[in-house]
């Protein structure tokens, strides 16, 4: 697949995940006798990887998140060509996205983005339920680990096939349950940057742990999946199944010759 096409999908994956994760919950958590309110939101971050992991995940591998694209890297399954304009555009996608949604939200006369903001992340003051930053590291490090675990085992190709893309999901929406007091939840440095450049702040000062904290996540995660099952994912699979395949064709014609003899 051309790289471009697969930025595209990227581009659009990632903007999914950024305006229908975040603006769930710049738009219709708190919305007055019926907001969606913790869990509505965390359904909505995992619903965004599962549709897009199904539409694009044959196309560029469903990353949408810089972390994913080194942990994916790291476990084998990316070139490391891919790896920067991987990450570039998740990064613009998410910018966009996130000027997307900020518009959408000042067309109500209730929305101040200094008072309501654009779902960005933080710590200290500036997380949902005042956790520390030691707290938030540990946290996003822990969860992205996870995250990755998931995704390199759901899509290896010894599991069972076509139920990726619900196990990430899934386990992104489990993601959201936990930590979203703790830091709004990022596990995804391309989410956190978004609002974060429109909100400014301490959603900038902040925003160095959540690139540190995914990608060192990512980073352990890639290491140890490769350690546990021995496999360097998909790209070390495929290359042994086409060596399997290669040595059949080469002892096709003999047991053809056999064959006849006994004829």
């Amino acid at each position: 697949m051309l790289l471009w096409r697969r930025l595209g999908a990227e581009f659009l994956g990632t903007f999914w995940l950024v305006f229908g994760g975040c603006g769930s919950a710049v738009l219709a958590a708190g919305f007055p006798e019926v907001g969606i309110g913790l869990l509505g939101v965390s359904l909505a971050f995992g619903l965004t990887v599962l549709t897009m992991a199904y539409a694009f995940g044959h196309i560029s591998g469903g990353h949408f998140n810089p972390a994913v694209t080194v942990g994916l890297w790291l476990g084998g399954r990316l070139p490391a060509r891919d790896v920067l304009p991987y990450i570039v555009t998740q990064v613009v996608a998410a910018v966009v996205a996130a000027a997307v949604l900020l518009f959408v939200a000042s067309g109500s006369p209730d929305y101040d983005l200094g008072t309501n903001g654009l779902a960005a992340n933080g710590f200290g003051e500036s997380s949902p339920g005042g956790y520390t930053l030691g707290a938030a590291l540990v946290i996003e490090i822990v969860l992205t680990l996870f995250f990755l675990l998931v995704i390199l085992g759901s899509t290896d190709r010894r599991a069972p096939a076509g139920f990726g893309p619900l196990a990430i999901g899934l386990s992104l929406t489990l993601i959201h349950l936990i930590s979203i007091p703790v830091t709004n939840t990022s596990v995804n440095p391309a989410r956190s940057t978004g609002p974060a450049l429109f909100v400014g702040g301490d959603a900038i000062s902040q925003l160095w742990l959540f690139w540190l904290a995914p990608l060192v996540g990512a980073v352990i995660a890639g290491v140890v999946y490769k350690f546990l099952t021995g496999s360097e994912g998909k790209v070390a699979d495929r290359e042994e199944a086409q060596t399997a395949s290669g040595t059949a064709k080469k002892g096709a014609p003999n047991l053809g010759k056999r064959n006849t003899r006994r004829r």
